[in-house]
């Protein structure tokens, strides 16, 4: 007999294991899974290429992000974390994949970009390792791969990393576009996230009602040639505290 929950921390746990039988994008061997997805660099996988988000260039462009701290959710190969470190910026980039970081830092040495790689769930690792504050945190499709009980991490997170002043940019699954549609009850009785989570706008504005929303928009799409990474699937966001 059971009676092991008395914590927050216990009835997330518990509900993370829930979706474990079904090897999804979160489960307690996400680390493999993601490892597995990125043992083949020569896929033809749409964010395995060198190229940073059309929105953040964007952003960066028009000045609406400040130079300073960043820290860069679930970097995959570190395409955006690099571009953040050549406009100055001080990055963290954090992915739970070692074959992810062990890419990135090949890309980093290549480009001659110092960007500080972790390995390990950010959750854990904000207040450690990865010691804020942040002026910028980016998160390109990490966001849409958590369980609906992680957003209450994901908050707690920012309020524990992000400066005052600072900024939230992220990408995720637009609903009618891409992404599972499901109400945020059906996940536990399938115990899966059927490939990733979508959202509309008004999702996204209620989760991050404590953030002031300074753009919301489509990603662009970009041509294959384009020095820029776009899918439309997405929705870009930018939030400021």
């Amino acid at each position: 007999m059971d009676r092991n929950i008395r914590t927050v921390d216990d009835v997330l746990n518990l509900l993370d294991s829930l979706f474990a039988p079904e090897a999804d994008r979160w489960t307690a061997d996400a680390a493999a899974w993601w490892d597995s997805f990125y043992a083949d660099r020569s896929k033809p996988v749409p964010f395995f290429v060198a190229k940073p988000d059309e929105n953040l260039v964007s952003y960066l462009e028009r000045g609406l992000i400040p130079v300073g701290r960043a820290l860069d959710l679930g970097c995959g190969p570190g395409r955006n974390a690099l571009h953040l470190a050549s406009w100055d910026f001080e990055v963290d980039a954090v992915d739970l994949s070692p074959a992810a970081i062990a890419w990135a830092e090949d890309r980093s040495r290549e480009a001659g970009t110092e960007v500080r790689f972790h390995c390990g769930d950010a959750f854990n690792l904000v207040g450690t390792e990865l010691t804020g504050p942040y002026d910028l945190i980016y998160d390109s499709g990490c966001f849409h791969h958590l369980p609906p009980h992680r957003r209450i991490s994901y908050l707690a997170l920012l309020d524990r990393a992000l400066a005052p002043g600072g900024y939230l940019a992220l990408t995720c699954f637009a609903a009618g576009e891409m992404g599972s549609e499901l109400d945020d009850a059906d996940y536990y009785r399938t115990s899966r996230l059927h490939g990733g989570l979508a959202y509309t706008p008004e999702s996204l504005r209620w989760i991050f009602s404590d953030l002031a929303e300074v753009e919301l928009r489509r990603m662009r799409h970009e041509p294959p040639e384009s020095p820029r990474f776009g899918e439309s699937f997405l929705w870009t966001a930018l939030f400021r505290r």
